[in-house]
């Protein structure tokens, strides 16, 4: 219950943040480590930081303007892969920012990246993990990936992508590796 309430409050928080200019600029928001985020260990547990995630990724959506796009055209977020490495560890009531950004994209998908600063108590501006996110947005009539140019034309927003970097590029090679293997 308490994921359903985090997301209800950050979606309807997010009319009242700032808007973001697409796709360029980062979504930041700020957590704390609760009592069931814990795992065995006291720590924040794994899968509770891809879900805190995808909470930045719709933070992300929302403010660009591209969730209203999506609802009007049907589309839907979805994530092909994950990459997610865990740095420091994130204790009960520590406050931690994650930034959500579009560091790449090509043809229909996108790479976003993914922060989590530890904000509060020991190490605090560290980061404590770090995660690259491969999806795109999903057209469920014409059952295909939207091209990503149709959705920048329809966010108003000429760009080019960031060339990608070499995580960027390890992290799709292993992919279609993984893709190819299944």
């Amino acid at each position: 219950m308490n994921l359903w309430l985090r997301l209800l409050v950050y979606l309807l928080g997010a009319p009242f943040r700032a808007r973001l200019k697409a796709p360029f600029e980062v979504s930041r928001l700020a957590f704390y480590v609760l009592p069931n985020d814990l795992d065995i260990n006291l720590h924040m547990n794994n899968g509770r930081y891809l879900t805190i995630m995808d909470i930045g990724r719709f933070d992300l959506i929302m403010r660009m303007g591209l969730a209203r796009e999506a609802r009007k055209h049907g589309w839907m977020p979805i994530l092909s892969a994950a990459k997610v490495r865990f740095r420091r560890e994130l204790r009960l009531f520590q406050k931690y920012t994650l930034e959500t950004r579009i560091v790449w994209w090509a043809k229909t998908h996108f790479v976003m990246e993914h922060q989590l600063i530890i904000a509060s108590g020991k190490g605090s501006g560290q980061l404590a993990t770090v995660a690259l996110m491969l999806g795109g947005l999903y057209d469920r009539a014409h059952r295909q990936f939207v091209p990503v140019d149709e959705l920048m034309r329809v966010l108003g927003v000429e760009a080019q992508s960031p060339p990608a970097t070499p995580d960027i590029e390890a992290f799709l090679a292993a992919e279609q590796a993984l893709k190819r293997s299944a």
